[in-house]
Formats: structure tokens, sequence, C-alpha cells
């Protein structure tokens, strides 16, 4: 049976790595991305999907992730592997930071994690034999901290609180895991969003290289995969070395 796939945050990037990842397997995806994403929609289903469905949400807004939720439901019938990577970063000094913009990160990061998971589990119906998967996007800054990223942090910090408390509620039907990325080499690592000091400092990591997009596809399909079935409340970090826990 063909599995059912959810990917937010899917029009480019890391989200659109993963809908690449797991089209060949020939599963059912929705891609959903405040921005529609018809183009990672056609290119998945080049890629072998067997059906894709591509929606514009903002994941922040309750209504919008129940929508996509009532869209899935309608489409798909439930839900086997939600990938969750929508997000956002920002950069500035805690002195300079209004508080506007701390709400803003942790409005689409943590609150639409929070949202996400919470319609995903809701259309799951895994068993003990066969689980289903939820992955939240994390970051390795969840662990080692950065000046001049608190509100990035901190919400990343509380998307892995989410996953270890789900991941006990839920066992053993759902599994529930975040990927925690060093720096992937993604529109959000560019001058729009970090200084040219912060990337350089992103590159001083063992491998001295960004991460690929796909390389985090792979990982999230590996979670999702009979390879990861014994992996739940956990981060897993694919990052060149950046944290070594």
């Amino acid at each position: 049976m063909s599995r059912r796939v959810l990917i937010t945050g899917a029009y480019r990037g890391i989200g659109a790595a993963c809908a690449l990842a797991f089209a060949p397997t020939g599963a059912r995806i929705a891609l959903a991305d405040i921005r529609k994403p018809d183009e990672t929609a056609e290119a998945a289903a080049r890629a072998g999907a067997l059906e894709t469905l591509a929606l514009a949400c903002d994941v922040s807004d309750e209504g919008a992730v129940a929508a996509v939720g009532e869209a899935v439901r309608e489409n798909f019938g439930g839900l086997d592997i939600v990938v969750h990577c929508a997000g956002v970063i920002h950069e500035a000094p805690l002195l300079e930071t209004p508080v506007a913009d701390f709400d803003w990160v942790i409005a689409i990061n943590l609150r639409g994690s929070f949202l996400v998971g919470k319609m995903a589990l809701g259309l799951m119906e895994g068993t003990a034999e066969a689980p289903a998967r939820l992955i939240l996007i994390a970051s390795d800054m969840a662990y080692y901290g950065r000046e001049t990223f608190s509100p990035y942090v901190a919400s990343k910090h509380g998307v892995l609180g989410l996953v270890r408390s789900w991941a006990k509620e839920f066992a053993p039907r759902v599994l529930v895991n975040a990927i925690c990325p060093g720096p992937i080499d993604t529109e959000m690592l560019g001058a729009a969003n970090m200084s040219a000091e912060w990337r350089a400092k992103e590159l001083a990591i063992p491998l001295g290289r960004f991460g690929r997009p796909e390389e985090i596809g792979e990982l999230a399909l590996f979670l999702a995969s009979p390879g990861g079935r014994y992996f739940t409340g956990q981060g897993v970090s694919s990052n060149g070395g950046s944290v070594m826990p």
C-alpha cells in the first residue's frame, strides 16, 4: 500500500528535498507551504510519487493548518508520515530584537510545529507493528545556543520538547523524532537572514562545508523506513560535526 506523506515547507530547500526523497517510493504526497508548492509537486510526480497535492498554508494559523488536515483526509484518508520542515530564522543582537520579531519566530517555528503535529497525530492510525512517523525539523543550535539568534534557538529547543513529550504520549503506534541539521545550503543561510560573519562561522566545523538539502531528505527517508523503527524521542543530527553530543 502506498504510504501517505505530508511535507511542510515544501516550496524549496529542505522541504522540497524531502519531497523528492520520498517520491521514488511511490508515496502519495501532500505538500504545504505559505507559497503553494506547485513546482515541487510537479517535480515529485515526475520522480515517481503516485499522487501529489499542493496546498498553501501558513503553519502559524490554526485554521489554515486545519484546512490542510481536511484536504489530506479527503484525498488520502489519513497520514502515515509527516515531515514538518516549515520554519524561519532571525539574527539580531538581543537588545536590538523587537518583541514582534520574537513572536514571529516563535509563531512559525514552535506554534507551527505544535499545530502541524497535533493535526497530523489526529490523522495517524499507526500500530506497534507498523508505526506512523512524525519528523520535525529542529536545529543543531538547539543544543549549543548561539549569540544573536536567541528567538530561533529558543524555538528549536521548544521543538525538541514537543518531540520528547509526544514520543512518550503516542508510543508505540507513532514514532516521533526530530532532525537537527547543521548548516545546510539553502536560502535560509543567505545574506538576507545571516551575516557574512556567521556564515563563515557555520563553515568552521570538522567537515568544513555546508550540508546539502538532499542529505536531510535522505535522513528523513531513513527515519520513516523499517531501519528507523527503533528511533523515537530523538534529535538526530546531520550536522557535519558541528555538535557532538
